[in-house]
């Protein structure tokens, strides 16, 4: 089975953020990436800027994949999206259960959870997309324990799922075990990993803090050594999700999903490092 390499990026807000993307896009698009993933905002507050987003990347003859969420959705607003990504000849979703704004609790559209989106896309469009789920190794912080978050990981790959991704994680040993553990229960398709290039320590404290992901002790107090040095946060990050990248790579990961932040300069250097084609 080949490997899959893809970049994530978010939509824009600002015109000056959109000239930047078409930057990072062009740079990374070098390396001929499977293909680019575009977020989708907390209860859909991305929806116009992720659609926007999606079509200008397909338009340039690139392959993308947005993300769909169900949260705060219809079943009619989701059979929308899905024609017309459809109708412009887009091939590939992540399809997501998706946040809450901000103060919301979970709920509000038709549909709770991932499984049940995965299960309208198939419905409504047979084969034609191929559909990556997440993952989570270290656990959704909203599970109450491995076992049920293994089950529902598990239910969206028997909806339909073609492969996975991951959130990211610096602990190579937790991707390990829920890869072996999902194997032992019957999953057959690809689990790849997140991985999130280290270049802002306060940014990713923060994202790992709301997300769940583990920063590992001794990376965590190496960053904060650093202060405001943001050279030496750079290096020591590259080092660090390099080193990562090639321990999954040599112990059977099907390939990487790099998440950019938009930006290009990390996830390129840490390609050229790892060799891998362009």
């Amino acid at each position: 089975m080949s490997r899959t390499f893809s970049f994530e990026f978010f939509p824009p807000k600002t015109p000056e953020g959109e000239d930047k993307l078409r930057s990072v896009r062009t740079q990374l698009a070098t390396l001929n990436p499977h293909f680019f993933s575009v977020t989708f905002g907390a209860g859909g507050s991305t929806r116009e800027g992720t659609w926007n987003t999606v079509h200008e990347i397909h338009r340039a003859g690139l392959p993308v994949a947005p993300h769909v969420s169900c949260v705060g959705s219809s079943r009619d607003s989701i059979r929308k999206l899905l024609s017309g990504y459809r109708e412009a000849g887009i091939r590939r979703l992540v399809t997501l259960r998706g946040d809450a704004p901000s103060g919301a609790g979970i709920g509000g559209g038709e549909l709770t959870y991932a499984n049940q989106l995965v299960e309208l896309v198939r419905a409504e469009t047979g084969d034609w997309f191929h559909i990556e789920v997440a993952a989570y190794p270290e656990y959704h912080p909203q599970s109450r324990t491995p076992a049920e978050d293994l089950a529902n990981f598990m239910r969206k790959v028997r909806a339909g799922a073609n492969s996975a991704i991951t959130q990211y994680f610096y602990n190579a040993d937790a991707y390990y075990r829920f890869r072996d553990d999902a194997r032992a229960l019957g999953c057959t398709v690809p689990i790849v990993p997140g991985v999130m290039p280290i270049t802002n320590f306060a940014q990713l404290a923060r994202f790992s803090d709301a997300c769940g992901a583990e920063i590992p002790r001794w990376i965590r107090n190496r960053l904060a050594s650093f202060g405001d040095d943001r050279t030496s946060i750079r290096a020591f990050g590259l080092d660090v999700v390099t080193s990562l990248c090639e321990n999954l790579l040599a112990n059977g990961a099907p390939g990487l999903h790099l998440y950019t932040m938009n930006m290009a300069d990390a996830s390129l250097e840490i390609w050229r490092r790892l060799g891998l084609p362009k």
